[in-house]
């Protein structure tokens, strides 16, 4: 939807994360210094807290819109529970928001289960979208491809995957800039035949879709940059996505105790370090902001729990490009036109 006032509104969930609402009231505050006048921020929580949060960092209060929310569903509590009991709370007025029209986006660091439950109960799914996929960008010896899904919709169907591919072929058209994305499924070998039984169908329903499917792809095949988007079921998305991400805090953290270990090893860390700082740059998820929840009507970014200030503001520069590139729009042509790709 557009903006009357041809701004992306957007709309950011303070009290959600691990080190609300500190954090994310500075992200947010940082972003709207980066996008001037392009966007309409309003964060969404206790208004006491947020304004003492500006207020302690110098930030100028009135030019944050506060929307106050009485509750907040906290990082342990189940998804589906919390959003029948806290109607009150930040993520709920937030998709109540959302609902009636009155933003184009949502950004939010906190409870993923939580996230994903207030927005297909408060905004809904887009129209001929059958279920909602989170989709996440990871980094390849190539470049970058996109998993999807990495943890919306653990039980799957063939026809679910395949707009799953849909939906993360447009969105690697407008986040990576490619043109024609190559896409493979996820499954434990590369001949048609392997995997289980929704491996399988999936396999026949991608091979008659008319997307650019190039067929099975192993885990091992992820980070190489075979394809520029991976397809799966939530459950086993998700699985990968954290493996990757304690994957890289271990060689990192490894590589930085080596470096560490003697005087030699020092003055080759200080010389190396602008490399090593691009390398990390690239693995690092602050880079990314957050993940879409695609599938559902309006643009949902989720956040990393412990999202630093830097993280929420791109993740609100994120949603800030969706809503210009009317992501959610070129999907839904996508589908209606039996579409692949441009």
């Amino acid at each position: 939807m557009d903006a009357p006032s041809g701004k992306a509104r957007v709309l950011v969930d303070a009290m959600g994360g691990d080190f609300a609402p500190q954090r994310i009231v500075e992200g947010a505050a940082d972003a709207a210094e980066e996008l001037g006048g392009r966007a309409d921020i309003r964060l969404v929580g206790d208004r006491d807290a947020i304004t003492g949060e500006l207020q302690r960092l110098g930030r100028p209060t009135d030019r944050l819109d506060i929307l106050h929310a009485a509750e907040a569903v906290t990082m342990g509590e189940h998804g589906a529970s919390a959003v029948r009991r806290k109607r009150g709370s930040s993520l709920a007025l937030a998709a109540s928001a959302m609902r009636r029209g009155e933003a184009d986006a949502l950004v939010s660091a906190g409870n993923t289960a939580a996230v994903v439950s207030n927005a297909l109960l408060g905004m809904g799914r887009a129209p001929g979208i059958l279920r909602p996929a989170i989709a996440t960008v990871l980094p390849t010896s190539t470049g970058h491809c996109v998993m999807l899904d990495a943890g919306a919709t653990a039980d799957c169907r063939p026809d679910y995957l395949v707009q799953f591919a849909v939906m993360g072929s447009v969105y690697a058209e407008i986040a990576l800039h490619m043109t024609a994305p190559k896409i493979g499924l996820l499954n434990i070998g590369e001949e048609p035949g392997k995997g289980n039984e929704l491996s399988r169908a999936t396999h026949e329903a991608l091979s008659k879709s008319g997307l650019r499917f190039v067929g099975n792809v192993e885990g091992r095949d992820v980070m190489r940059g075979t394809v520029d988007v991976v397809v799966s079921d939530g459950f086993v998305g998700n699985i990968v996505l954290k493996f990757g991400e304690s994957m890289v805090e271990m060689l990192v953290g490894a590589i930085r105790k080596e470096l560490k270990r003697d005087p030699i090893g020092k003055i080759g860390a200080a010389l190396a370090r602008p490399a090593f700082r691009r390398v990390f740059r690239t693995l690092d998820y602050v880079e990314y902001g957050g993940a879409p929840l695609l599938g559902v009507k309006g643009a949902c970014i989720i956040c990393h729990g412990s999202s630093t200030p830097r993280a929420v503001m791109n993740a609100v520069c994120v949603a800030t490009q969706f809503v210009e590139k009317d992501l959610n729009g070129r999907i839904i042509q996508r589908l209606q036109e039996g579409k692949t790709h441009g």
